[in-house]
């Protein structure tokens, strides 16, 4: 059974319910006040004949002759009197002209039948109220007085009242169940469209549907609030998989391109050095030993070069996998003047053609950042490198400045520069520019690593170049002061 008519079930059994038993106080109101005055009347009525009945003193037998008929008259109320030794009875005038003759009672069931009952005659109903009579002094029952009103005016009016009450509780529930189905339907709308949704999510995948809801913010509206907040999440979690599968896809497409190079440089220099050092091999050049001995040895540096270069790959893809594991790095609080200065010193024997300008680092003097310092050194070998590779001639230059309890360190370069419109894809990996490509040494991971490192270290990196005037970078990380260094 679904919740919608289960609900409809329980709301119409509870009203059920309570209907019937207000149904039941009212009609047992009604009927006790219809019949209390009757009763009372009876009574008082039993009271006062019984009082006026006479008693014959010669034969100790009761005198109801001595009841006068125009006691007997009376307009409501009916009276018959019956004399058990004498087989005699009197009725009223109205029971006379009605043609009413109540049943009488034998004598041995009098004492059950006394007091007030309900007797219907020629269908007719009469609240009766039943008296045994005997003659004072002792307990023999000599005749019964009878004293009834005609009901039928209570009769139909509880008649009535039960036609109105059954009716009343068959529309009330009729009226209930239908708009108990029309109310749960209407509430219980909200959740098919969550059902609907997550089956066309199901079907579809599509992750972008939302459930629509113009309802008040109740439980309903704050579950499909919850819902959409899910579905949000949900889909934003499957689309940053999606791109993280296809960045992963792209990365394992560029990281086989770049080692087909070297592998096959290395599997051809092999070939050769076979061929060359093979006495036997028809293909062997004819060639002195002198320059076998030369041809090996440059045949040995190209596999040593491309033996290197796959090293680099390598630990560089190590590094982002670390990266992308969500590996951290330990931070503790290094003083950056040392660091920056021992970078400068040892950028120096870095291979470059370009005239190497530190500037004054003194800036740096008493600050410290919360940071690795064997990371740091690699982040900032990185940009250096790369600087020298795009600077043919002109100058690399190493500075500091500070900015709103932030120390920036500039690496700027006069090189070949980039467009504008390059800038958002440098620090993708294996991205270079179409027109450096194959020109200069590089794979292109180097600055996917430095951006990882400032990440880690909640820096940020900074881009200032043009085409043919230079790139400057600027990497920007929180600082720490602390008293100068003597």
């Amino acid at each position: 059974m679904s919740i919608r008519l289960r609900l409809t079930a329980w709301y119409s059994g509870i009203l059920a319910a309570v209907l019937i038993f207000w149904g039941v106080v009212i009609y047992a109101f009604v009927y006790f006040n219809s019949y209390q005055e009757v009763e009372q009347q009876l009574k008082d009525k039993i009271e006062w004949i019984t009082n006026q009945i006479g008693v014959n003193p010669l034969s100790q037998s009761l005198d109801i002759d001595s009841f006068t008929e125009s006691q007997l008259r009376e307009a409501q109320i009916y009276i018959q009197l019956v004399d058990y030794q004498s087989g005699t009875f009197k009725i009223s005038d109205n029971m006379k002209k009605f043609q009413i003759k109540f049943p009488v009672v034998k004598t041995n069931e009098i004492l059950k039948e006394r007091g007030i009952s309900k007797i219907y005659v020629n269908g007719t109903p009469f609240l009766v109220n039943q008296q045994p009579l005997s003659l004072q002094g002792t307990n023999e029952i000599r005749g019964l007085l009878q004293v009834g009103t005609n009901v039928s005016s209570q009769e139909r009016l509880l008649e009535a009242l039960r036609n109105i009450l059954v009716f009343g509780w068959l529309v009330a529930m009729a009226l209930a169940i239908t708009s108990g189905l029309i109310l749960a339907r209407k509430s219980m709308r909200p959740l098919v469209n969550v059902i609907d949704a997550a089956n066309q999510i199901q079907s579809g995948d599509d992750l972008s549907v939302r459930i629509q809801y113009n309802g008040p913010k109740d439980e309903i509206g704050r579950l499909i609030e919850t819902v959409n907040n899910m579905l949000e999440r949900t889909e934003l979690s499957f689309r940053g998989l999606e791109e993280t599968n296809v960045a992963q896809r792209r990365f394992v497409s560029d990281a086989s391109h770049e080692l087909r190079t070297p592998l096959t440089t290395i599997r051809g220099n092999v070939d050769f050095l076979k061929k060359l050092w093979d006495q036997e091999s028809t293909d062997r050049p004819n060639l002195d030993e002198e320059t076998v001995k030369q041809m090996s040895l440059e045949a040995i540096e190209d596999m040593a070069d491309e033996g290197k270069r796959m090293s680099r790959l390598i630990s560089d893809m190590l590094s982002l996998a670390r990266a992308d594991t969500g590996q951290k790095i330990e931070l503790n609080p290094i003083p950056l003047q040392i660091l920056v200065q021992e970078v400068a010193r040892r950028s120096q024997f870095l291979d470059h053609e370009a005239d190497w300008r530190p500037g004054d680092l003194s800036i740096l003097n008493g600050i410290y950042v919360n940071g690795s310092k064997d990371y740091l050194q690699q982040m900032l070998f990185i940009f250096i490198e790369n600087a020298f590779k795009y600077t043919p001639d002109g100058s690399v230059t190493l500075d500091a400045i500070l900015y709103k309890g932030q120390v920036g360190l500039r690496i700027s370069d006069t090189g070949i520069g980039m467009e504008r419109d390059e800038v958002p894809f440098i620090f993708d990996r294996f991205y270079r520019a179409d027109e450096s490509r194959g020109a200069t040494p590089g794979i292109g991971l180097g600055l996917s690593i430095a951006k990882w490192i400032i990440e880690e270290h909640q820096g940020s990196v900074e881009v200032v170049t043009r085409r043919g005037e230079g790139t400057t970078f600027i990497i920007w990380l929180p600082v720490v002061f602390a008293p100068p260094i003597e």
